[in-house]
């Protein structure tokens, strides 16, 4: 046998290993991702849920708790039609998807320019809303809020105690902002000074601002330092969710039952 067979033999021989490796490599990584989906699911539907107890108060950032007793003692999940904001029935909420939903052209909204204040292009019909109720008397409500800050879409919820008006707490949980700068809306010290803030005038109007002068007033946020363009984000997704085409039908229906006195199904 020539040195040049012998040369291309073993040039066929490693590249026959190479790709037998690359093989067993891929079908290892793909094994490890499906085995690992369900666990992901989980740990990311964790995180959603210590997000809305966290909104709503109901634990303290770094608390070590039993999360999931805490959310199943205290809040009632529910979907709602968010145009009418009545609540829809025969609806499993456990695999409700509202960002798959905003994606689906049947299941979808398309808003107009003027409507889209917050630089989603559009929205899901239906939506996950979370009551909080005290010996059966609703104390807050979470809702999911989502708009676009700087380089990305900021998820997050809003609570809002039972006037509607006032905020309870608000938890931002996934971004692509910039660390040190946009980021700093999961600062707990700065979330902290949403608590307390009114969101809605007298009129149920959103009001709030957030502000680069320093907060003077219950109506007012201070923005976040060098982050203009992620607070203006925080700011419009804010107005347009509370709003008439976000929740402002559904939170004037909560008004309506307390002012019946009673939840009557809220």
């Amino acid at each position: 046998m020539s040195a040049e067979t012998k040369k291309n033999d073993s040039f066929v021989k490693t590249l026959v290993v190479a790709v037998a490796l690359c093989l067993v490599c891929s079908l290892l990584v793909s094994g490890a991702a499906v085995a690992l989906k369900d666990e992901q699911r989980a740990n990311k539907a964790a995180d959603v849920q210590k997000s809305i107890l966290l909104a709503a108060g109901l634990v303290k950032e770094g608390e070590q708790a039993d999360f999931d007793t805490i959310f199943s003692e205290n809040v009632e999940t529910r979907v709602i039609d968010i145009a009418s904001g009545e609540f829809v029935e025969g609806i499993d909420v456990a695999s409700f998807d509202q960002r798959k939903m905003a994606n689906d052209p049947k299941n979808n909204v398309v808003l107009s320019k003027d409507e889209d204040i917050a630089s989603i292009k559009r929205r899901a019909k239906q939506a996950k809303v979370y009551l909080v109720k005290e010996n059966g008397q609703l104390t807050s409500v979470v809702l999911p809020v989502k708009g676009y800050g700087l380089f990305s879409t900021l998820y997050g919820f809003i609570a809002l105690k039972a006037d509607t008006q006032t905020v309870a707490g608000i938890k931002f949980y996934e971004h692509g902002e910039t660390a040190g700068l946009g980021a700093e809306i999961t600062n707990p010290a700065w979330t902290s000074t949403w608590e307390d803030k009114q969101v809605l005038n007298d009129r149920y109007q959103p009001v709030l601002k957030l502000v680069k002068t320093g907060a003077n007033s219950n109506t007012e946020v201070d923005a976040l330092s060098g982050a203009t363009m992620t607070s203006r984000g925080v700011e419009n997704l804010i107005s347009y969710w509370l709003g008439e085409h976000g929740f402002g039908p559904f939170l004037a229906r909560i008004r309506n039952e307390q002012s019946r006195g009673g939840n009557h199904g809220v």
